[in-house]
């Protein structure tokens, strides 16, 4: 399973509730990778910054590097307006790169696993 999100250093933290900082939500998303290992899950995590360009790149690289049936593609991709392309870009990358693959939505790095869950075939 393929884990994309936003690497902590490429989000305006001055957007974010008091308290997000990049120290905490790289704490976070640690403990969300931690409980989809814990789960069971073989995540592979691939952190982007906001640049569609360079996401798309890093994006293409872990697809070459494996075999992936599910991608996850975090809120803070997807609930930014201002992050849109980015989010269209992804969606038509891992459709043309990995056809098949299943992809899979979280609201935060604490909601992963449900999401996964949600799409993971028996």
């Amino acid at each position: 399973m393929l884990s994309i999100g936003l690497h902590p250093s490429a989000l305006d933290h001055t957007r974010m509730p008091d308290g997000l900082d990049e120290a905490a939500l790289s704490a976070r998303i640690a403990a969300g990778n931690t409980a989809l290992r814990a789960a069971g899950f073989d995540a592979v995590p691939c952190l982007i910054d906001t640049s569609p360009d360079r996401a798309e790149a890093t994006v293409r690289e872990h697809l070459r590097e494996h075999g992936f049936g599910l991608a996850m593609i975090g809120g803070g991709i997807r609930m930014a307006p201002e992050n849109t392309l980015l989010f269209e870009r992804l969606v038509n990358v891992l459709a043309e790169a990995a056809p098949g693959i299943r992809l899979c939505f979280n609201t935060s790095p604490e909601t992963t696993v449900d999401a996964l869950r949600r799409w993971i075939r028996e």
